[in-house]
């Protein structure tokens, strides 16, 4: 039977949603390996909505993730509460400040922050499974809320963000953007991506070698 992994993902967009080049390398990635996939998104308001050509924020404009995120997915995509780990070999979580507004609040609260119920409890049954987690970009910074302490991940090298990982629990590894960090004992892959990417082919360097290795863990 084919691999199945589920893609969660948190709008559309760099600033307030999901990373779209992110997004795009990784269902590339799982397409050209022959892996299944679904994509996930929570039905909520966004946390707020910015203009990309200026990157201020739009006042008054409200939009809803899961809505948003279907502009990723040529429509096909559930809520985020329909995701069920013993559907799946596997989930992936690309980045984006979505990652940090919608899926979480460590945008404004840093190291104090809460990570959206519905997306904690969508993941735990994947750690409960030892089923393989990637995430890519900011997403790591989540990890000791959503999955626990001790969990190696990484950033790239981002001292704010991984003092922040530190301070929740976490373990952070610097990390070049074409590489990953495998935390094997917890089957947890993160990758920089766009936290360090200046162009979309070192990004896909980095995210094709996390999903290459998410499809090896699930052999």
């Amino acid at each position: 039977m084919t691999k199945q992994v589920a893609v969660v993902l948190a709008g559309c967009g760099v600033f307030d949603g999901s990373e779209i080049y992110e997004t795009t390398l990784t269902l590339l990635r799982l397409d050209q390996l022959g892996i299944g996939y679904r994509c996930f998104a929570p039905d909520i308001e966004q946390h707020h909505v910015v203009n990309h050509l200026t990157q201020e924020e739009v006042t008054g404009e409200k939009r809803n993730v899961l809505q948003e995120s279907a502009r990723l997915t040529r429509g096909d995509i559930q809520p985020l509460t329909e995701l069920k780990a013993d559907e799946f070999d596997a989930v992936i979580v690309p980045g984006g400040f979505g990652v940090a507004k919608n899926l979480s609040d460590f945008a404004s609260e840093g190291d104090n922050m809460q990570v959206l119920e519905a997306f904690k409890e969508a993941l735990a049954g994947f750690l409960t499974d030892a089923k393989p987690i990637g995430l890519m970009c900011i997403a790591p910074a989540l990890v000791p809320r959503l999955l626990g302490d001790g969990i190696a991940v990484t950033v790239g090298h981002d001292p704010s963000v991984s003092g922040a990982i530190s301070a929740m629990g976490g373990l952070h590894r610097s990390c070049a953007v074409d590489d990953i960090v495998v935390d094997l004992e917890h089957r947890v892959v993160t990758t920089p991506a766009y936290m360090l990417a200046t162009r979309i082919s070192e990004a896909a360097t980095g995210i094709f070698k996390l999903v290459d290795r998410i499809d090896e863990m699930m052999d």
